[in-house]
């Protein structure tokens, strides 16, 4: 298996693709200003008390009040809460957990009116980015994630991630970090670090507590609403979280980003530094690399993925329907059910990556093609949890139904990846009408006539349809080109484009820039 990050840096966005085989299994969009973002920490004002939910709604800055439950407060929010009044009041010197008395845990079957209060100061984290019509869904159990491991304010404890597997490895960095780990925090070790030693999970430690202690130096100047810690941006949040040996190029289109990158890079995997590479030309790097093709193949309500068979991908507001169908798929001598298997067991590879791809979340149900064989109806339930073991995001799988159903939950804490793939007639522009197309020589011939003039333009390039170019070439001594040449004193070259449609046309100047 081998990983490759494609990276397309715009001016208002960035959009980030990932490739697993050549394949695109997972793309994301980050906006250059981007506010709410899974992670990030603010200083928010308690606006409403629901006693009725047990939950509060916050006032972050965003359009609509964020929902904080009683259950998100998480147990040590009597000590967060007292750290907070202290580094407003700024009383005594520093702002050291570890000189701090923790308070009780709050109570489980508590209720929200017993700590909080309509205009209250607190604290908070984001666990859920504004979704549809909802505002942000926050927790004040707060947390900074690092490549290695995750440090908790306040916890106290340490643990280590389910996915690692020896117990002698689970042993070895709980001891490590407990004898590391600074008293009142608390840490949960990633899967990433097994192997790692002392010296460079203790630098990462105290990294990340030197940026949770430094974000409380001016809090008292900060008036809330307001961000106190932002999360580090998407491209390299993912390169935290998933950046291992099987990765071998990552390609930037913007060579400011791509030294970030580089510099990031160096700093977590050194031996990785030298896979960032920039890619230049006039194309877009997703053309130069064949993702937008994959894009444009992808998103949409049919998707292809095994001879002739394909997806059809409904979506609504509650939750996601995708149908399985065998379209033409027919193999001479095989039976239904054998032809059933197969085509489920390529629809659970697509299905998986599609989950990735679109960051479908919420509830997914899946009508595979109907089978008989318990075996066979075990055997796609292996297949589709194997092919979920690659989705990072909190999942969760049910066996298929006496129907052929498949039920998937799967964790949503930021809107649904979508992309339009139906697009406009470049003709009509969506209008059905086009303008005669015998006027479109001489369109052609004002705009030509209006470059002269006002550019003062000498050598030109005009792009149009082959059968245009041929039409306007069409003849040995009075050709349509040869006439416009003469008649504005120009040098003029017509080049056919097969991807233009009948009535578009372009001028490119001599340095082949494109200029009308």
């Amino acid at each position: 298996m081998s990983n490759e990050l494609v990276i397309d840096v715009q001016p208002n966005e960035i959009v980030i693709a990932l490739l697993d085989n050549k394949q695109l299994v997972e793309i994301s969009k980050e906006k250059s200003n981007i506010q709410f973002a899974v992670g990030d920490i603010y200083l928010g004002k308690v606006k409403k008390i629901m006693p009725g939910l047990n939950a509060a709604f916050v006032d972050v800055g965003y359009e609509k009040d964020a929902f904080l439950h009683y259950l998100d407060l998480g147990q040590q929010f009597l000590t967060l809460n007292k750290f907070l009044q202290q580094a407003i009041a700024r009383k005594g010197k520093g702002l050291s957990i570890s000189k701090m008395k923790l308070e009780p845990d709050i109570d489980k079957n508590g209720k929200i009116t017993d700590v909080l209060k309509s205009g209250q100061y607190i604290l908070v984290q984001v666990a859920k980015e504004p979704i549809s019509t909802k505002g942000p869904r926050l927790c004040s159990e707060i947390s900074l994630a690092g490549r290695n491991i995750v440090l908790m304010p306040f916890a106290n404890k340490v643990s280590i991630s389910q996915k690692l597997k020896s117990t002698e490895e689970k042993s070895r960095l709980k001891q490590l970090l407990q004898s590391i780990t600074p008293k009142n925090y608390g840490v949960i070790v990633r899967t990433v670090a097994e192997g790692k030693r002392v010296a460079e999970l203790d630098k990462e430690l105290r990294g990340l507590i030197e940026r949770w202690e430094e974000s409380f130096h001016n809090i008292r100047e900060i008036t809330p609403p307001s961000l106190v810690l932002g999360e580090m941006n998407r491209t390299t949040a993912i390169l935290r979280d998933i950046l291992n040996s099987s990765f071998e190029n990552i390609y930037v289109n913007d060579a400011a980003a791509a030294a970030d990158i580089r510099q990031y890079i160096a700093s977590i995997a050194p031996e990785k530094e030298k896979i960032v590479n920039h890619v230049k030309g006039e194309l877009p790097i997703f053309d130069q690399l064949g993702i937008d093709k994959q894009i444009k193949s992808s998103f949409g309500k049919t998707v292809s993925f095994k001879s002739g068979a394909y997806l059809i991908i409904e979506h609504t507001e509650a939750f996601h329907v995708i149908d399985v169908n065998s379209g033409n798929r027919s193999k001479a001598g095989n039976d239904q059910e054998t032809n059933a298997l197969e085509v489920n067991i390529a629809a659970a590879e697509e299905v998986a990556r599609q989950l990735r791809l679109r960051d479908m979340g919420g509830i997914i149900v899946v009508d595979f093609i109907d089978m008989h064989s318990a075996e066979n109806r075990s055997m796609l339930f292996e297949k589709m949890k194997e092919m979920m073991n690659k989705d990072r995001t909190k999942h969760n799988i049910l066996p298929l139904s006496k129907f052929g159903l498949m039920q998937i939950t799967r964790q949503r804490v930021r809107p649904e990846m979508n992309v339009a793939v139906q697009e406009k007639c470049p003709t009509c522009q969506g209008s059905g009408e086009i303008s005669p197309a015998v006027l479109l020589t001489d369109q052609i011939e004002d705009q030509l006539a209006s470059l002269v003039e006002k550019n003062k333009e000498t050598k030109l390039t005009l792009k149009v349809h082959p059968f245009v170019a041929a039409y306007i070439n069409q003849g040995f001594i009075k050709t349509l080109r040869r006439k416009w040449q003469s008649t504005y004193k120009i040098k003029l070259n017509v080049k056919a484009i097969p991807s233009y449609d009948l009535m578009m046309y372009h001028f490119s100047d001599k340095d082949n820039r494109r200029i009308k």
